[in-house]
């Protein structure tokens, strides 16, 4: 009883780190359940191809916002001045500059997007989206402050709060109009709600307008290698949707994103829980530096993966009967999306907590090697896959590449000291029987996927 008391109260590593991955993972469950919530009351108003049409604008705003990607997160997570307060403020003033700058390029580009994928909508949807990357440069590091410090109580809260609000907008505006515009009044609220509880409700000073030489070049030297890497992030996140947006149709690809959303639950998760509390334990407790961290991180990473290989599991095998109890019959296909792409994720999954231990040793040149590597490898077999086999090919070829990536994990990994050869080879079994029993369960509707292999 006093252990457990010691990890709920606690100030030790192993109390803090056991209170966030606990806080991360009922925010991100709330999270989740609110959004699957508001995906079903919108799916009854609104039609496929509005989901269609949002997952292209997710696309090209997710694409900006990576693509200019300075790291200033995970320099604040690992510097040692992640508590300075003119470091503070000089990374506030980068992000905000990067937000204007990603507001702007929006605006410029919105016409050629929408041109590009035939689909007209966009252009005026995409400016006015595109003030959410303006909002979030605005967001005070405080936030980032009480992550690097595993304190997440009063995020979780707050994100919980601002999605209910955005939610309740989203679906007012899709009763009153029946158009895409609901889905981005949604996202539009919940972002602005983020802004003004973080600056109300979190603990800290607020940031200030300030350019600190010294802080701009160490946040600079960091970030070159985060933002090749985040980069290449978003074609590993986002590239599916980029190569299918050419090959469905909005209809289509609207309902692959239901499957998307559904079956990407375990793996989002499991990122989120490894980006906000591994960094700190990799910093203050670095596996190459003694066996007994090594021992407390394999538990660990034994605890992490367990619980997700089951999750995994639960929608590779139940994703069919899930959308069918969950969705009326015109996303019906999703699926079998939702069985193939959780099959395809299990090879992420087991690699998932070695990346972070790259970022907490300042070594972000080895892990945009890594992300580089994952990403050439998808798109080539997204692309590939596509060709051949369109939909179904296509994820296919992205479940091997993360595969075929696994020589560059077992190289970063090692080059710190927190390669768990045991824990790969017992999930690795695992991941096996799962994908096996899956697609001997689900044969019909994995095959049924080339229905939606419309022009």
């Amino acid at each position: 009883m006093s252990r457990l008391a010691g990890f709920t109260s606690g100030q030790s590593l192993a109390a803090r780190a056991f209170r966030s991955g606990g806080l991360t993972i009922l925010g991100y469950g709330g999270s989740q359940a609110l959004r699957l919530a508001s995906n079903l009351i919108l799916t009854r108003l609104l039609f496929p191809e509005a989901f269609g049409v949002m997952s292209l604008v997710w696309v090209f705003l997710q694409g900006l916002s990576n693509l200019s990607d300075m790291g200033v997160t995970q320099s604040i997570l690992q510097s040692k001045r992640g508590e300075d307060r003119a470091f503070l403020d000089t990374a506030w003033t980068i992000q905000v500059l990067r937000g204007v700058l990603l507001l702007v390029v929006t605006w410029v580009l919105a016409a050629p997007v929408a041109a590009f994928y035939d689909a007209p909508e966009l252009a005026n949807i995409l400016p006015v989206v595109g003030v959410t990357l303006l909002v979030m440069g605005l967001f005070p590091t405080k936030v980032d402050s009480a992550n690097r410090n595993l304190v997440l109580g009063r995020i979780t809260a707050i994100d919980l709060i601002a999605q209910v609000i955005g939610l309740i907008v989203g679906v007012i505006v899709a009763w009153a109009t029946g158009s895409v515009w609901a889905l981005v009044a949604n996202a539009m609220t919940a972002v602005i709600m983020q802004l003004v509880l973080y600056q109300l409700f979190l603990p800290g000073e607020s940031n200030k307008p300030r350019w600190e030489p010294s802080a701009a070049r160490e946040l600079i030297k960091f970030g070159k290698w985060i933002f090749l890497s985040t980069a290449a992030g978003f074609l590993l996140s986002q590239g599916d949707k980029i190569v299918l947006g050419k090959v469905l149709n909005l209809g289509s690809l609207g309902v692959y994103n239901i499957g998307y959303f559904l079956a990407s639950f375990p793996l989002l998760l499991g990122g989120m829980v490894t980006r906000r509390i591994l960094i700190p334990i990799y910093r203050e407790k670095p596996p190459s530096e003694s066996s007994e961290n090594r021992a407390k991180l394999h538990k660990m990473r034994l605890l992490i993966s367990g619980g997700l290989m089951a999750l995994v599991a639960s929608f590779a095998l139940m994703g069919v009967w899930l959308v069918s109890v969950l969705y009326d019959p015109r996303y019906a296909l999703a699926g079998g999306v939702v069985v193939l792409l959780a099959v395809m994720q299990i090879p992420q999954i087991i690699t998932l907590t070695y990346d972070q231990a790259a970022l907490a040793a300042g070594d972000s040149r080895g892990f945009f090697v890594l992300a580089a590597t994952r990403a050439t490898l998808m798109m080539t077999g997204l692309i590939f896959g596509a060709a051949q086999a369109g939909l179904t090919g296509a994820l296919l070829g992205q479940g091997l590449a993360m595969v075929l990536a696994y020589p560059v994990v077992i190289w970063l990994a090692r080059r710190h000291g927190a390669w768990d050869k045991r824990h790969d080879v017992i999930f690795g079994c695992v991941g096996a029987l799962v994908a096996m029993t899956a697609f001997g369960v689900h044969q019909t509707s994995i095959y049924g996927l080339s229905a939606l292999n419309l022009p």
